[in-house]
């Protein structure tokens, strides 16, 4: 009898204490599921240049999102839930990326990440943070690298932009279509780095083929000298060759702004890729307006200053009041347009309110969002692809971006070998004041 008591203790000790570790192994992943979830908030984060060269450039999305997260917690948040959003300063280098990525998820404690920026800086981060062992969703990421989609490498990564693949091919459809380009020489002057690789591999897809190889640079690597240097010798090419620019905007600067310094802004036809074509902050790095003047451009969103489009009027509205002192322009367009579908992914997601059924949630209905984009998104069940398509404009000397002909024509595609088909995609209507209710 003693020995079977002591048995059965034994065996009872034994089943408590596995009893206990099986709770111990299935807290924490419970509660990563809803870290940052309170019953009123919703803390988010961002890591991205807001300082430094980059800053320049891509300083206002931080604040443009917040912008319209204060709008919509004025206006009843997402289910009672008011949103926060953290945002760290990684100066657009992938080391500190990394370090305030991990910041965010394990000190700051936020339920997801929204509107990373960076090629280099944010793959980089999303290995040292390791978001997909954490679990974390990691929307709307700011970078044209087809890889992100790559839902086996990145299983939380939802990408945004289109690809520099899918622009890549775009623009070597634009060119072949056009007869007064088709004809001419033709160059490509790219970041050497997934940025570049990704359109070179888009050209080559597309089956065009440039008068000479890539003029190639380091991330953050084009010095006025070499720029200059490129320039003069694509300059004894007859003609009027096409000179495409596949590069961050302060690179695009520097390009433009050596070619003014070389009086050869009229030799080239410039085509600028969407992330260096943003006007205004080419105007604001010093660039004329009238070398500005003529450059072809894609894009696949409405122009900024276009104040008849309904998302601009009403984003310019938000930013007016709830982003005091901050010019409108793209990059403000870009970041209200991220904090709209990140509100929609939300209140898809339903009132309980967890990481996973957040990532479904876009999965599920992303691709049914409302949004300011011209172009379709590509979210579903085995796709983590956003926008899919350009069209090309031009820039007048006010930095405008008038479509190409008169009218947006509009090109989806796919980042490998699928062919560039015209669109006739309508975007829906702008929610009523911009306030999701899906």
């Amino acid at each position: 009898m003693i020995r079977n008591t002591r048995t059965k203790r034994a065996s009872l000790a034994s089943a408590l204490i596995a009893a206990g570790a099986m709770v111990l192994s299935t807290v924490p992943a419970q509660a990563a599921e809803t870290t940052g979830v309170t019953a009123t908030t919703i803390k988010l984060g961002i890591s991205s240049p807001k300082t430094g060269s980059a800053g320049l450039v891509y300083g206002k999305l931080p604040g443009a999102m917040k912008a319209y997260f204060d709008y919509i917690n004025d206006n009843g948040g997402v289910n009672g839930r008011k949103i926060t959003l953290v945002a760290r300063d990684d100066k657009y280098t992938p080391t500190l990326a990394a370090t305030q990525t991990t910041n965010l998820v394990l000190n700051d404690k936020v339920f997801a990440l929204v509107g990373a920026l960076g090629t280099a800086t944010h793959s980089k981060a999303y290995t040292a943070a390791a978001l997909s062992k954490n679990n974390v969703p990691d929307l709307f990421v700011n970078t044209g690298f087809s890889g992100f989609a790559n839902k086996a490498k990145y299983p939380t990564a939802f990408m945004v932009l289109p690809s520099y693949a899918m622009e890549a091919k775009i623009m070597a459809k634009f060119i072949k279509d056009n007869p007064t380009l088709a004809p001419q020489a033709s160059f490509l002057i790219a970041q050497d780095d997934e940025f570049g690789i990704d359109g070179v591999g888009g050209f080559k897809s597309a089956g065009h083929t440039f008068t000479a190889p890539p003029t190639l640079y380091p991330q953050g690597g084009l010095s006025a000298a070499l720029a200059e240097g490129a320039l003069t010798k694509l300059s004894v090419v007859p003609g009027k060759p096409i000179l495409v620019l596949f590069g961050t905007t302060d690179s695009t600067a520097t390009i433009l702004k050596a070619a003014e310094k070389l009086s050869l802004t009229t030799k080239f036809t410039f085509i600028a890729g969407s992330v260096g074509g943003d006007a205004n902050t080419l105007l604001a790095l010093g660039v004329k307006s009238t070398t500005i003047d003529g450059i072809l451009a894609a894009s696949f969103f409405p122009d900024a200053k276009d104040s008849t489009d309904e998302y601009v009027k009403q984003f310019s509205a938000i930013n007016t009041k709830y982003n005091k002192g901050v010019t409108f322009d793209n990059i403000v367009l870009q970041g209200m347009n991220s904090a709209m579908l990140t509100v929609q992914a939300l209140r898809a997601a339903g009132k309980n309110l967890t990481r996973t059924g957040l990532m479904s949630a876009i999965d599920a209905k992303g691709s049914t969002f409302a949004s300011a984009g011209l172009v379709p998104l590509n979210y579903s069940a085995t796709s983590r692809v956003g926008y899919n398509g350009y069209y090309f404009g031009q820039l007048n000397a006010k930095g405008e971006l008038k479509p190409f002909g008169g009218k947006v024509s509009l090109y989806t595609t796919d980042s490998t070998s699928g062919a560039v088909t015209a669109s006739t995609y309508v975007r829906k209507s702008i929610p009523k004041n911009g306030i999701p209710t899906n």
